[in-house]
């Protein structure tokens, strides 16, 4: 059985743990607060931005009016773009994307390239051996949309290039402070169906009309898709970071509550020692003027 002075330490151990964890979780319910602050101040322009590319989805000859809108029908490449944290102390946050991504691309019948976004991401790909053509780590605590636009533009050129046929997003969900789920779409060729999960569509009870668009179609989209894409990997990455403050939170409470039960569990045990010893002391104390009463007598 340990001495009192080592249960001594290990409680002095055990409470310092228990500062940088309560420390870790207040920091991230704060930032969890103002990554969603940013989620909601790029929507007003994305969902602009997506009800253009809607109605211009509706005109006839859809397919021919942009390559970015173009499914090809012999996919032979594909690109994944995973978006992780740079730290651990999330709990299982960032080993669920991976094994997420892993399930839909490990065994993929065509060749599958990655861009990890998040430091963690980065390392779990390399260590599996899979093809990583571009790492982005080291992001800032609140990131711009700066941040994002390589990302896309690399996806944009690698796309029509004809070097992916298909390019996929997976990213962590916010959905509550204890709830976050790993989700993927389809980047590119972009996709019209089910649009409503990417920006609040506003819907309308009167029938699209026809336009005519000044500059043409085809310029608009060349400018708002690059644009759109890389604003889809914006929010993504917001998503993920608010998803992972969340999950941090949560492990550094778990952290914090299972600290305390160790240090009453520590203070009980030191308490039995301590009294163990003050009885061994008492005994030998009572047995030594026993003893020395004898002798006198």
């Amino acid at each position: 059985m340990a001495n009192t002075r080592e249960i001594r330490l290990r409680i002095r151990s055990v409470k310092n743990i228990r500062q940088v964890t309560r420390a870790l979780q207040a920091v991230s319910a704060s930032r969890v607060r103002k990554a969603m602050d940013a989620v909601e101040r790029t929507r007003p322009y994305a969902t602009k931005a997506w009800q253009v590319l809607t109605h211009i989805a509706g005109q006839p000859g859809r397919t021919t009016l942009h390559p970015l809108l173009t499914v090809r029908q012999d996919v032979k490449s594909a690109i994944v773009v995973m978006v992780s944290g740079d730290r651990g102390l999330a709990g299982p946050y960032n080993t669920n994307i991976l094994r997420f991504t892993l399930s839909h691309f490990r065994n993929h019948n065509i060749p599958v390239r990655y861009i990890a976004v998040g430091r963690k991401g980065s390392e779990l790909l390399f260590r599996r051996g899979l093809d990583v053509m571009a790492q982005f780590t080291d992001l800032p605590p609140e990131p711009q949309f700066t941040d994002a636009s390589p990302i896309g533009r690399i996806l944009v050129e690698e796309f029509l290039a004809g070097r992916a046929d298909q390019i996929f997003l997976v990213y962590t969900d916010f959905v509550t402070m204890t709830k976050q789920e790993t989700v993927m779409k389809r980047l590119l060729p972009l996709e019209f169906d089910g649009g409503s999960d990417r920006v609040e569509v506003y819907e309308s009870s009167h029938l699209s009309a026809a336009y005519i668009y000044e500059p043409e179609e085809s310029e608009i989209l060349d400018e708002i898709i690059p644009r759109f894409t890389a604003l889809q990997v914006y929010q993504a990455i917001l998503e993920s970071l608010a998803s992972e403050h969340a999950a941090r939170m949560v492990a550094m409470g778990n952290a914090t509550d299972n600290a305390i039960e160790l240090i009453s569990a520590l203070q009980m045990e030191y308490n039995k020692v301590r009294q163990q010893s003050i009885t061994g002391d008492l005994l030998d104390i009572a047995g030594g003027a026993e003893a020395l009463a004898k002798t006198l007598k």
